[in-house]
């Protein structure tokens, strides 16, 4: 709205601006057509006043010029008759000749026709005169006829070309005078549209009410324009792409200031609003963005009209606030994004609710799970999707020992109730479950971690010499507290390793074991121990993750806040790198990237969500198949198969299953 309000005045002000600049050249215009028409006019007019001084001084020129008969001017008059001379000599009307001479001139008169004339005699042409007497007849008496200015026409013409001009000088005053009347019509329109288009400008530009400013702002159009708009120049801005590099400068130095580190922090995401005094319980990433990562909260004790629990989802090109933010009425513990619906996101609460977010939606869950007995009563710190496109399920357990199968579109109540309960626990059957993992490519059967410190192993359904529910038998036994994590080595590369698994637990160890056949079930109760036991970290460890691409490395997660990154194939002893995260906070949970490993994420105490690269680390090598072969027969060999590992299971191992 205040944009296409904007536009609209920028509009009317270029408007005012045109009409302006219009005026001014129609003013420009006017009066170089005025100069020209008062210059034309002064030329015509001189030109005309010429030709009549011409016509007048030729006509005087004419009279003026000598010897003009009456006959030529004066039509009817007769001519006139010559003066006859012979000699200096003029005859006189009684027909003597009289003479008057001089040295210098002579005058000579005829009585009769009063003519007079003149002439000038130098001495040299004086001839010799002699004085001769004659009789000669009587000339008639004529009229003197003289010519001059007055008696020609010129007078009539002269008056005429003078009235010209004068009308011609009123017509260029009347049309220079309709000329500026229609010009200062023109500038009263201009200037009252001109006031006119000020006053709406003015209007449309004035200062709101405080009303109406709220009205605005609190408007939800524009809470989602202001929301969307930021977020994409926030994207913009964050983006680490150097627009201005120069790629002809730098070949010969000698490389990079983070050459030769192998683990290098990107970013750390948090916002105060939402992360303050909350700590990270669960973290995955987008299935189909590699830039979206997703980090659940728990309670924040210091703010009461806030919601329990929050999941933010992050985006790696916005880093000063979440991508998206859902809410809940309990703590979030667990969260794990739909691997077959990108926009689908669900988490496990305290309360036993299991909560569906839509990034379609706004911050409240599109569905979630009744508080009843049909589903979980209990904290769910676990849960994973599992299942292809077409026939998926969201596995969740909790601290209850019941673990439930659900359909996504449908959480009203569980597809499948399972209870996994031990006949060997003295007060309680139940076994409360704190982690939760399937093998790759396995649908029915998994293995659960619990508080007591043991693992085992479970199926969904009734299969060859199996039943559902808990095997009472196999009991993996190594750690002394709670485990924490638990997570298979991903079916990768050429050589199965789908059968070995990791746990971390609290009593400071991180464990590597290898799963039991399915194929031999026991029959008796038997304790099965680890391959090998991690023994480096100074803390509880929170979570350990096998790599996604290298099948040696794995990560671990502690109280101390350190990440530790281990290659089973370099070193079995101590680990890879060591990194000390953020303040030295407990991290609680790690997570690798679903692309290609090179990403980790590490979810701190304080509510802080750090992104590390660790580099080449991610790339392995062709032969990391087969060292890692050899490395876990090296382990079982030296074990000294006490720990339920027989000859022919480490022989297996070797062989790559």
């Amino acid at each position: 709205m205040a944009e296409r309000r904007r536009a609209e005045i920028e509009a009317k002000k270029a408007k005012l601006e045109a009409l302006r600049k219009a005026r001014a050249d129609r003013q420009r215009a006017e009066n170089e057509r005025r100069q020209t028409e008062v210059a034309s006019a002064s030329v015509a007019a001189r030109r005309e006043v010429d030709d009549l001084v011409n016509a007048l001084v030729g006509n005087r020129g004419l009279d003026s010029g000598g010897d003009v008969t009456p006959s030529s001017s004066m039509p009817g008059t007769p001519p006139r008759q010559s003066a006859l001379f012979y000699g200096t000599s003029a005859l006189s009307p009684s027909g003597r000749v009289s003479r008057q001479s001089d040295v210098g001139s002579d005058r000579i008169t005829m009585g009769t026709t009063m003519h007079v004339i003149e002439r000038t005699l130098t001495p040299r042409f004086l001839p010799d005169l002699i004085d001769v007497e004659q009789e000669l007849f009587e000339l008639p008496q004529r009229e003197r006829v003289i010519y001059n200015k007055e008696v020609q026409t010129t007078a009539v013409e002269v008056e005429t070309t003078e009235v010209s001009i004068e009308d011609l000088r009123q017509q260029l005053q009347r049309e220079r005078e309709r000329e500026l009347e229609a010009e200062r019509a023109a500038r009263e329109d201009l200037e009252e549209e001109s006031i006119q288009l000020d006053k709406e400008i003015e209007q449309e530009i004035r200062e709101l009410t405080e009303e109406e400013r709220t009205s605005i702002l609190t408007a939800p159009e524009f809470l989602d324009f202001v929301e969307q708009s930021s977020k994409i120049v926030q994207r913009a801005l964050n983006d680490g792409y150097d627009y201005i590099r120069d790629y002809t400068v730098g070949t010969e130095t000698n490389g990079d200031d983070s050459e030769g580190k192998r683990v290098k922090r990107i970013c750390a995401f948090y916002d105060e609003r939402y992360g303050k005094n909350r700590s990270i319980t669960d973290i995955d990433w987008s299935p189909k963005y590699p830039e979206l990562s997703v980090a659940s909260y728990n309670k924040n004790p210091a703010a009461l009209n806030e919601p329990d629990g929050i999941v933010a989802v992050w985006n790696l090109h916005l880093l000063e606030r979440p991508e998206f933010v859902f809410h809940s009425q309990s703590d979030v513990l667990s969260v794990t994004c739909s691997p077959f619906h990108s926009n689908l996101v669900f988490g496990g609460t305290y309360s036993g609710q299991i909560l569906l977010w839509d990034t379609r939606s706004k911050h409240l869950p599109v569905l979630k799970t009744p508080l009843s007995a049909a589903g979980h009563t209990h904290p769910v710190y676990a849960m994973r999707m599992v299942g292809t496109q077409n026939a998926h399920n969201l596995i969740t357990s909790s601290t209850d020992g019941t673990v439930c199968s659900w359909l996504v579109d449908m959480l009203a109540q569980p597809q499948e109730t399972l209870e996994l309960i031990h006949a060997g626990h003295n007060k309680t059957g139940e076994v409360a479950i704190t982690t939760l993992d399937f093998p790759d490519n396995e649908t029915t059967t998994f293995w659960v971690g619990t508080e007591e410190g043991n693992v085992y192993q479970a199926n969904r359904y009734d299969r060859a010499g199996a039943k559902a529910g808990l095997n009472q038998h196999d009991i993996y036994k190594g750690h002394a507290g709670p485990v924490m994590g638990l997570h298979f080595h991903p079916l990768v590369g050429p050589v199965d390793f789908s059968d070995l698994f990791l746990t971390a637990s609290v009593d400071w160890t991180v464990k590597l074991w290898r799963a039991k056949s399915l194929a031999k079930p026991s029959t008796t109760a038997q304790a099965i121990s680890p391959i090998y036991s991690f023994d480096e970290a100074d803390d509880y460890v929170y979570d350990v993750k096998w790599h996604p691409a290298h099948p040696a490395v794995f990560g671990t997660a502690d109280g101390s806040g350190k990440f530790e990154l281990w290659n089973l194939n370099n070193d079995t002893e101590v680990p890879a790198v060591t990194t000390s995260v953020g303040s030295g906070r407990a991290i609680n949970k790690l997570e690798w990237d679903r692309k290609d490993g090179r990403r980790v994420a590490l979810g701190c105490s304080d509510g802080k969500l750090y992104i590390y690269d660790i580099g080449d680390t991610a790339i392995p090598r062709e032969s990391e198949w087969t060292d890692l072969q050899k490395t876990i027969a090296g382990m079982v060999g030296n074990s000294g198969q006490t720990n339920g590992v027989v000859d022919g299971d480490a022989t297996r191992i070797i062989a790559g299953r």
